[in-house]
This record gives C-alpha cells, structure tokens and sequence, in this order.
C-alpha cells in the first residue's frame, strides 16, 4: 500500500504522509512565526533530520534555534532553561520535534513562555489551568519522531517534581498544537526496541481508554480502531524499521491513542507514573509489563467490552481469555519483560510505589477502585509475573 499524502482536522490540524516534514516552513507561515524555538532532545539534536528543518526554515527566512536540554523524564528546570533561551531568543513560537519528552517539554516551554506564575500552579487539578493567561501561550508545531506518545494531540505535559518524585501533568486546552506533522519517515531510524516500547505506550492509551467507565462511544470507537492497527502493524514495524506502511498506520495510532485517552486512563498510567519517577524507567515498557495485571485485576468489570475487543481485532475466539493470551504472546514477541524485575523495580519500595499510585489522577479513570490495596495486589501480581491474581 502507499501511504497517501492527507490533511485532516481532528483533534487539530494533521498534516500526515512521508516527506511532510518540507511543510514546516509554510506552516510556520500559517501562524505568523517567525523566529521559532525547536525543542529536542540530545539523541535528536544532531540527527540530520532536525538540522534539515533548520535548514529548510532558514531558506525560507525562518529563523529557528535548538533547544535540547531535555531530560528522558523531563524536569522542571529542562523547562526553566527553556523558558530563558526562549525569551532570550525573542522567539514567537515552538517547534515540538522528538518523543514524548522532546513533545512535553516543548508545548510546556511555549505554555510557560508568557506566564508569570510558577510552573507547578498549572497542575492538572481542578481549574487551576484558569490561573493561566491564554495571550502568553506560544503557538506550537508537533512533529513527533516515535509512535507512542501522542502528546502532539495532547492538551498536557508530564514533568517530573524532583522535589516529591512524582510526575505531575501540567494542563490548559491551548497547549494543544496547532498543527501537527506526521511523517512516517522520522520514525525509520527507531531501534526495534524502542519501536515496540513506545508502540505498547500507544495501546496502553487506546486500551485504558476503552476500558475507563463512563459514556464516551466517540472515544471508545477510536480506541477500537487504534488497538486493531497496532495489533496489525506494530509487529511489521519491529521486524522491519523500514517498513513505512506500518511505520505510517503507527504514528496515526499513536495520535488516536491520545485521543481516546481524554476519556481517562487507568491502573497502568497510575502505577507507571512513580515507577517512571522512582526508577526511571522508560514510561511505555513500564506499561507495556504492567499491562496483563492491571487487566487480570479489572477483569469482572470490563470482560464484556474485552470480549468485544477481541471479536473487532479478529481473535478467533472473541474473549476476555483469548485477548489476554494474544496480550501475552505480542509482549513475548516484541521483547517485553514478564515481570518488573525486568526493569529493576525494587520490590521493597512496593508500598511506597502503591501509596504513589492511588494518589495519580489516572487511578480515577480505572474500571475498578484502585486504590493503595489495589495497586500492591496489582504491584504483588507484576513483581512474581502471575497474571490473574486479585480477579
């Protein structure tokens, strides 16, 4: 199949095909910038990808600086030395360019660029993100480089508190992106690795998204859709990285992944927030392990929507048992640790690390009460890797 070259407009302008990347100019164009800042990370900053964007900004008289400081799990002061080179820069706009830390950090930067308040005042709790001024909000281009994230659709960025170790999400609905760039060509070079750590991050969203109670058929059918294109084509990304179809079909999966996730999330993202924040663990293998637990322990309340699940994937056998089995045999494939020993969690932490969990904003969008109880029957599942225990 070749992949089309399209423009659509949900939940924000999308720019989608190989070699969308030439749009950049223009698009900057579009929104009046004229001295962008382009925030990265260090593994990115001197690929030839982000130098050819420079480049092509500046044959278009775009003047744009580079901006890498960015931590794997970015910090407050990654965002604080952003802030200061933004300004410093007398730069109007922010190129997000990267995963989800380079993404996160470059649409907290242009969140923060105009604001005199501290950072963690626009925490996502309550209405606090009307503390902000929306005129000081720089406008932002995503252009993500890994399919996992999808924080180019995100109104939010995760940033790790140094202070308390947790991870905290700061929140407006204009730090969503104006426009976003998905070309599957930036995503060629990921290891495979790293392409199915981050592509079980994308059905991580699309599942605990499809799982959170309450009435969202919008975001559940999105869901669906994106668990069934990972299920097809993340695997064919991993074997072959130069395989753009799939390469293309994971990046939109990322985007709807983060898209149905604005129905809430679940047990996984609460207990991988402080494992992240503790262990420093890469966010999407943190999910990716926890997966199957967190799954076992909600099982009597979303079966019915799981077997469902497995009928639209198109499992022979369309039930909760056979998803989990088609679960376990795709995490086996891609390389994916059965336990958490896998990522060198402590278990003598466990107690602190459930504490943690039931206090994430994500534990309120599980199926199931999950508080500290149930995030040590879950961590207790994950550490000894016996799936279906606290069903």
């Amino acid at each position: 199949m070749t992949l089309p070259s399209i423009d659509w407009n949900y939940p924000t302008a999308v720019r989608f095909g190989p070699g969308r990347i030439k749009d950049l100019p223009a698009i900057c164009g579009e929104f009046g910038i004229e001295r962008p800042l382009l925030v990265t990370d260090p593994g990115l900053a001197g690929l030839p990808m982000v130098s050819a964007a420079i480049e092509a900004n500046a044959a278009a008289g775009v003047a744009t600086a580079l901006f890498s400081d960015v931590r794997a799990n970015p910090v407050a002061a990654d965002i604080e030395a952003g802030i200061a080179v933004y300004r410093a820069g007398g730069h109007d706009g922010v190129i997000a360019m990267g995963g989800g830390s380079a993404l996160d950090a470059g649409k907290v930067v242009a969140f923060m660029a105009g604001q005199t308040r501290p950072l963690w005042d626009f925490e996502d709790v309550g209405d606090w993100w009307t503390r902000a001024d929306p005129n000081g909000i720089a406008p932002i281009v995503a252009v993500p480089t890994t399919a996992g994230t999808g924080s180019e659709v995100g109104r939010a960025g995760v940033i790790l508190d140094t202070a308390t170790h947790t991870k905290k999400i700061i929140f407006h609905p204009k730090m969503l992106p104006g426009v976003v760039i998905l070309d599957p060509q930036l995503t060629v070079g990921l290891p495979p690795h790293v392409t199915a750590a981050t592509g079980m991050d994308a059905l991580s969203h699309a599942l605990e998204a499809y799982c959170a109670p309450g009435f969202h058929p919008m975001a559940d059918g999105i869901a669906l859709e994106a668990i069934r294109i990972i299920a097809e084509f993340l695997p064919r990304a991993v074997r072959d990285g130069g395989d753009l179809e799939a390469r293309g079909h994971m990046l939109v999966a990322a985007s709807m992944g983060a898209t149905a996730f604005q129905k809430g999330l679940g047990g996984m993202h609460a207990l991988a927030h402080p494992i992240g924040a503790l262990f420093d663990t890469h966010h999407g293998l943190t999910n990716a392990v926890l997966m199957p637990y967190v799954l076992a322990f909600n099982r009597v309340f979303i079966e019915r929507r799981i077997d469902r699940l497995a009928g639209y994937i198109g499992l022979a056998d369309p039930s909760f048992d056979s998803f989990m089995t088609w679960l376990l045999d795709i995490r086996r494939e891609l390389g994916v640790p059965h336990n958490l020993s896998g990522l060198r969690v402590d278990p003598a932490r466990r107690d602190e690390l459930a504490a943690m969990a039931a206090c994430d904003p994500s534990a309120g969008g599980n199926p199931r009460l999950f508080d500290a109880a149930a995030a040590t029957t879950v961590l207790d599942a994950a550490f000894t890797g016996r799936v279906g225990e606290g069903e």
